[in-house]
């Protein structure tokens, strides 16, 4: 893992989905024979200069990310979302209340592992004047997304914890950042998906 002279931003990994139809909590799934999803995710954040790296599991997954031990930088931490029904709008809000220091961040979605140096470097390079924009391919907007030290410090002191993400989001003009690669379209629902997923790389 090469780690890059670190940035002015960090980096929020979601994870707090119940993955029913999986089986299996999807930060565990396998992205190689050597890497998990969520260790993939990891290593291209930390490799790109984030500050820090926040996860957000359920309890359940938690438990399971303790017992597999995996080999993570000393920047991630793990928060637990208790309410997972709550929905992304309540783990990024608890995300944003973790970090040490307000700074814009990335957002991922642990349904797609596919974040490369070269996506970070576009959509870093991109949105510095804007709170809010997202990789996109042909138009149709993708992950990671990008959010400003504004939107930061909304979700900070947002007293309500229900709030659909899109609705919240869309106080915010959108920018899409294009980049050349179909699969910041991709997420994981199933088995089916993940197969499908793994086929591409």
């Amino acid at each position: 893992m090469i780690h890059k002279e670190q940035k002015n931003i960090s980096a929020i990994i979601l994870s707090a989905g119940k993955s029913e139809r999986m089986g299996v909590p999807k930060f565990s799934l396998r992205f190689n024979t050597e890497t998990t999803f969520l260790e993939k995710l990891i290593d291209e954040y930390h490799s790109f200069g984030c500050i820090e790296i926040i996860v957000v599991l359920n309890e359940t997954s938690a438990v399971l990310y303790h017992h597999l031990k995996l080999s993570v930088p000393s920047n991630v931490r793990v928060v637990i979302n208790h309410h997972p029904e709550w929905e992304r709008f309540y783990s990024l809000k608890l995300a944003a209340l973790a970090l040490n220091k307000v700074k814009p961040v990335f957002v991922s979605n642990i349904d797609n592992p596919f974040v490369s140096n070269s996506i970070l470097d576009c959509l870093y390079n991109e949105s510095n004047n804007f709170d809010y924009a997202c990789v996109a391919f042909n138009g149709r907007g993708g992950h990671p997304f990008y959010l400003s030290e504004q939107v930061i410090n909304h979700l900070r002191s947002e007293p309500q914890d229900q709030i659909h993400l899109k609705q919240f989001l869309s106080k915010y003009p959108k920018k899409l950042v294009e980049v050349n690669d179909s699969k910041v379209l991709l997420n994981v629902n199933n088995m089916e998906d993940y197969h499908k997923l793994i086929a591409v790389k």
